[in-house]
């Protein structure tokens, strides 16, 4: 039985990387995987989906507004095959990387599923039916997470599909019902549309990206009426049915009851932890009541030895987030010192079209919180370049304490906005106040302009409006 250091379980964007930083500081490591490296993310999640997405930008320019640009389209042929396969070739390149990364630093790759016989061993059992056990003086967890399955609603495959279904499609459906409004079912809202087809988003909650800001899920659901996509916010969803033709969902919301029919039915409506069947339980490894993993500041569980990251703990499902865990825990480890994540202050961004990304508090949360609050607002229909570009919807909302001028959290909608939050994040990370903001200089013409311009808003002299 070979000894290891640091044994990962799972090689997501959290395992990967926590195995990575382990090598990197000396410590012998393993990754076990059981399926493939890069987990959800690389293979069947965020990285494919931002390419169907750049397609879709293409897509919806030359089919709804290549006019605007003095481009003139006859007989438009949109294969959404080819750009599901360019979605496979840009997975399948990263994953590709992740494995050279492993040779690179001596990670020694398990394939299989991990199984925890004590804090000091696990044991992983290959598909073929056979096993090995690896002794860990530590052992991270970075299993993930799954669809939340809602009884009534179990995907098939066919005409009621999960994010994995639908990631999968190489022909896209005439009508589609997305039920969710988080980030996975505005984003398939969004490039679904753009190839024409006609779609309903279903949210049970008051407005669709519950996370986010009020105003910016009204500039979103501005945005998706423009191109065609029903939103039904503060709508429950009764029943779905199958039939010949596809699917048939019942909703009900203040309004009273409504039925949609649609060659297909995605459910986006949550995840929950991968947490079973790992042995947790006879090792009394700590689980919330959803059943995540709960660990402290350096990613430790109750039991030592044991450690867990990313979105296993349920602390902020996103790939980043689960790669900034795996650095700290890997550096925990190997003794340096680590800092405490504020996930309230981790960036989160949505790739529909417009952009949504956000940090923080929002303006309601910040003055719940006790806050007197200063709220400095641009938008990007005064930004030349975001006019150049011909995506001018939206604005820049940055929020920061009256009091000191300190950043308590930004919200933008727009083009590229999860591009523009980095500086933001930054500032608020080292505490500098928007006066900071103002004073740096940015080049002209960018959108980052509107980044300065929001901060100088908050000041009380924003030039541009």
């Amino acid at each position: 039985m070979e000894v290891f250091d640091v044994v990962v379980v799972g090689a997501g964007p959290g395992g990967y990387v926590s195995a990575i930083r382990a090598a990197q500081l000396g410590l012998k490591t393993a990754l076990v995987e059981q399926k493939a490296l890069g987990g959800v993310c690389l293979n069947i999640g965020c990285i494919p989906s931002k390419a169907l997405l750049r397609n879709a930008e293409l897509a919806y320019l030359l089919r709804v507004n290549a006019e605007a640009y003095g481009i003139h389209v006859d007989n438009l042929s949109l294969d959404y095959g080819a750009a599901y396969k360019r979605s496979r070739q840009v997975s399948q390149r990263l994953t590709k990387g992740v494995g050279f990364l492993m040779k690179k630093h001596g990670i020694s790759v398990y394939s299989g599923r991990g199984f925890l016989l004590s804090p000091s061993e696990v044991r992983v059992d290959a598909s073929d039916g056979g096993s090995q056990t690896l002794s860990a003086k530590n052992i991270i967890l970075a299993t993930g997470a799954h669809p939340v399955v809602v009884p009534g609603m179990e995907p098939d495959g066919e005409k009621i599909l999960d994010y994995a279904h639908a990631i999968m499609l190489e022909k896209l459906p005439k009508s589609a019902l997305i039920i969710g409004g988080g980030a996975i079912g505005v984003e398939f809202a969004t490039i679904w549309s753009a190839y024409g087809t006609d779609v309903h988003l279903v949210e049970m909650l008051p407005h669709i990206l519950p996370a986010e800001d009020d105003e910016a899920a009204a500039e979103l659901t501005k945005a998706f009426a423009k191109r065609g996509v029903q939103v039904h916010a503060g709508t429950k969803v009764v029943s779905v049915e199958k039939n010949e033709s596809g699917t048939r969902v019942m909703l009900v919301n203040e309004v009273g009851e409504q039925s949609v029919d649609t060659e297909l039915t995605l459910v986006a409506v949550g995840f929950k932890p991968n947490s079973k069947d790992l042995g947790l339980e006879q090792l009394g490894v700590q689980l919330d009541q959803r059943g995540f993993v709960t660990v402290d500041g350096q990613m430790r569980t109750n039991v030592p030895g044991i450690r867990a990251i990313g979105d296993l703990t349920g602390k902020l499902l996103l790939a980043h987030t689960a790669s900034t865990m795996g650095t700290i825990c890997a550096e925990s480890i190997a003794g340096l010192p680590t800092r405490e994540l504020d996930y309230r202050m981790i960036p989160r961004a949505t790739y529909s079209q417009p952009q949504v990304a956000s940090f923080g508090y929002s303006e309601a949360q910040a003055v719940q919180a006790g806050f007197q609050v200063r709220v400095g607002k641009f938008p990007f229909q005064a930004n030349g370049k975001a006019l150049g570009y011909g995506e001018y919807g939206g604005y820049v909302k940055l929020i920061t304490n009256a009091e000191d001028g300190q950043i308590l959290g930004a919200s933008i909608v727009g083009p590229d906005a999860a591009e523009l939050l980095p500086e933001l994040t930054l500032a608020q990370a080292n505490k500098l106040p928007a006066s900071a903001i103002a004073a740096n200089i940015h080049a002209h013409p960018t959108l980052s302009e509107a980044v300065l311009e929001a901060a100088e808003a908050a000041l009380g002299h924003a030039i541009h409006i």
